[in-house]
């Protein structure tokens, strides 16, 4: 985007210029009429407006105007579905223009390293290509409203404890395959308003103050034209930030930094140029939101049924032995667990929102099966007021006395919240215990799981029938439980996140949180099922399952080479069952051998279909070269290796249903060669080699040659790590320089393909 810096009559003075890249309030920017830049407010969040009221504190967190709460990322991310994201995405735009909010805050697509991360619930998955579909879906659907959108936090934010001033340590490949690729995808396809920077250092420099991540990443390689906002407070040093690319503070700032700012550009220490882009790109910004008079009201209603509709899709059906589930629609049923009646629906912190109404699933269950008996017991108390064995006690009669109990567990919202990480993957020991007694009691027993981050399900999960994991579904969520456990929709959502069986399996186990203001990323490209898969570790349930109340077969799969980095599959899925239903079409890669470490199957391509019992329908999914690139570091580029690609039909991140092969010529691979390069590089070339070697034996005799060949043999082996400049100082003869410089030269070759492409 081009950006003038001409006068006019109209142009604001320095110290007006500064005062606007800092907020007016806690939730508004400041205005300036005569130079065309109304005041714009923001707002949280992600899943819901949190509009906060006129006369609530700063924070205002639980003091805001009612809104739809929608499933948070947590649980859309396992509908799997882009479209669904896109609808929601559209409905939190109609709110935020009826409630006066200018840009919302969100989607946070920051990766789910590890399940212990208390924000969980905000993110989409621990896939950068599910989370960069999902989120650009989100940003399209917001911005189809005229309100602007957030993508957040720029980068590295995997964590909660100490996210204010910890370093996140990561090798610049990782970042690339695990870290950016959610953001670049937004970017390239969403052309999202602004982009939220996080709190946390990345590689010891601030993200705010970072110009090789807000200015040399996000601007001049991906094409970002819109506004860098911070995060609130995250900025330390005003001048650093802007000359780093953080075109506005947020909130209003009482420390002076706009004077800092102005009184820079007067000394010298920061050229006003910069100022006035960070100001034309808020000028950009107002003109792309519309400011003018709110819309009609919204329906509210229709939009708690979007609610229902979305909660129920993303609804993930863990196991299912003896067709428990769905539920009789007669008989004697047991609903037990306080949120059976309070239903868990959202997290806590910044995100948190006042909903418009909010469904219990007991009463739901009770409507949709108005010819059974549904009784309900409390069976756990979350404030521990109540005497635990008792309640428990009181659950195990009813459970007995019914043909299924329905047990309703899960985590408080503040035992996961934004500020703070968990500390286990564990339910609280009562929960455990009551899911243990009454799987005795009871013919038949599910359990429904509400919850923001990845809980364990040793301790019960192979004494119980059934298992749902409804994530934290937002408002609606007690309508969209019922509608899945009776049967009423037919589940579809698939993990987006893998269920480990011990936290001690998980990638950064001993790297997580960190220690002394540092967090390394010890494991590099290997998170989530990348690790799993890769390591052969063992886990309860895998990335991407998921199952249904029907059974789908995929026919006919191949897949075709269509250019030298790219293909096409196609697939054939049938519904071969007797109910509706959906089905998410998984594809995975492998590379071959290349020169970096490769997990075993990484997720390249996915799509949604919806079929009728007997219906088939055939989907085509193109493969981009992305999908069979790695960064490499030497190159600084995206780069295919050539050799033979295994492209799978999954049905999960483990069960691979079928594989093709294809051939790739990929990219040019041989490395520029330096005597600062190994001599193994140097023997190694296939036309260097010979030609150095030739020369080391010149004018020796054959016997001395084959001697000296024997002798460099064994050398080579030992100082195949030394630097060709140090190898050369110890031969007996020496290879001439000119020689050297010439074959350097000939191996010389042109920069590699690069691409930004995340189509």
């Amino acid at each position: 985007m081009a950006i003038s810096h001409d006068r006019s009559a109209a142009e604001p003075s320095l110290d007006e210029k500064t005062s606007l890249l800092s907020g007016q309030d806690f939730w508004s920017t400041k205005s300036l009429e005569r130079a065309g830049i109304p005041s714009l407010v923001l707002s949280d969040g992600p899943h819901g407006v949190r509009r906060q009221r006129q006369d609530a504190d700063n924070l205002g967190l639980y003091d805001s105007e009612p809104a739809t709460c929608f499933p948070p990322a947590v649980a859309l991310a396992s509908s799997w579905d882009p479209e669904l994201v896109g609808r929601v995405g559209e409905a939190l735009g109609r709110e935020a223009r009826t409630l006066g909010v200018n840009v919302l805050l969100g989607p946070g697509v920051n990766i789910k390293r590890s399940p212990l991360c208390g924000r969980n619930f905000e993110y989409f998955s621990e896939d950068p290509l599910l989370s960069g579909v999902l989120g650009a879906a989100h940003v399209v659907g917001v911005q189809s409203q005229g309100v602007g959108a957030s993508v957040k936090h720029f980068a590295v934010n995997n964590q909660e404890t100490e996210r204010m001033q910890v370093s996140a340590d990561v090798d610049e490949r990782t970042l690339r395959e695990i870290y950016f690729p959610a953001f670049e995808r937004i970017v390239a396809q969403a052309r999202p308003a602004t982009v939220m920077c996080s709190y946390n250092k990345v590689n010891g420099t601030y993200a705010a103050e970072s110009h090789w991540l807000l200015t040399h990443v996000l601007r001049k390689e991906w094409g970002f034209d819109g506004l860098v906002v911070s995060d609130w407070g995250a900025v330390g040093d005003r001048v650093a930030a802007l000359l780093a690319g953080t075109d506005l503070e947020m909130p209003a700032n009482r420390r002076g930094t706009d004077a800092e700012v102005a009184a820079a550009v007067r000394s010298g220490e920061l050229d006003e140029a910069v100022v006035d882009t960070a100001v034309a790109r808020l000028r950009e910004l107002a003109g792309r939101v519309r400011a003018e008079a709110r819309p009609p009201a919204v329906d509210f209603g229709a939009h708690h049924r979007l609610a229902r509709e979305a909660a129920a899709d993303c609804l993930v059906l863990l196991k299912n032995e003896n067709r428990t589930l769905p539920l009789s629609p007669t008989g004697r049923l047991a609903v037990i667990g306080e949120f059976a009646a309070a239903l868990r629906y959202q997290g806590g912190g910044s995100s948190h929102v006042n909903a418009t109404q909010v469904d219990s699933p007991v009463d739901e269950l009770r409507a949709l099966l108005p010819d059974a008996r549904v009784d309900f017991a409390q069976g756990y108390d979350t404030t521990g007021r109540s005497e635990a064995a008792l309640l428990r006690e009181e659950a195990v009669t009813l459970a007995a006395e019914a043909d299924t109990a329905v047990l309703v567990v899960g985590l408080r919202e503040a035992d996961e919240s934004e500020g703070f990480d968990r500390e286990h993957l564990f339910l609280p020991p009562e929960q455990t215990e009551l899911i243990r007694a009454v799987a005795r009691a009871a013919p038949r027993t599910t359990v429904v799981l509400l919850n923001g981050g990845v809980v364990s399900l040793e301790d019960w999960h192979d004494e119980v029938d059934a298992v749902v994991e409804a994530w934290l579904p937002g408002q609606a969520g007690g309508g969209a439980l019922a509608d899945v456990l009776t049967g009423r929709i037919n589940p579809s959502g698939r993990l987006a996140e893998t269920i480990p069986l011990r936290l001690q399996d998980t990638p950064p186990f001993l790297n997580f949180p960190g220690e002394q203001g540092h967090v390394r990323y010890g494991e590099g490209v290997m998170v989530g099922y990348r690790y799993y898969e890769s390591a052969d570790v063992a886990v309860r349930h895998p990335f991407g399952h998921g199952l249904s109340y029907t059974a789908f077969d995929q026919t006919g799969f191949h897949v075709i080479a269509d250019g030298p980095d790219t293909a096409t599959v196609s697939v054939t899925v049938t519904n071969t069952g007797d109910r509706y239903g959906k089905h998410v079409v998984q594809i995975y890669v492998s590379a071959p051998r290349r020169p970096v470490s490769s997990p075993a199957r990484e997720l390249r391509a996915f799509t949604k279909v919806a079929l009728a019992p007997g219906k088939s329908t055939t989907v085509e999914i193109a493969l981009d070269r992305r999908a069979f690139a790695y960064w490499d570091i030497t190159r600084d580029d995206w780069t295919v290796a050539p050799g033979q690609y295994q492209v799978h039909l999954a049905d999960n991140a483990h069960d691979v249903l079928a594989t093709a092969i294809i051939d790739l010529p990929g990219d040019k691979l041989v490395q520029p060669l330096t005597l600062d390069s190994p001599t193994r590089d140097w023997f190694g070339h296939p036309v260097v080699g010979p030609a150095v070697t030739s020369a080391m034996v010149s004018g020796l005799t054959e016997e001395e040659a084959a001697a000296a060949e024997n002798s460099n043999a064994e050398a080579l082996r030992l100082l195949s790590s030394m630097a060709m400049r140090q190898f050369i100082g110890f031969l007996p003869r020496q290879i001439p320089y000119e020689l050297l410089e010439k074959l350097m030269e000939m191996v010389r070759r042109p920069r590699g393909r690069s691409t930004a492409d995340c189509s």
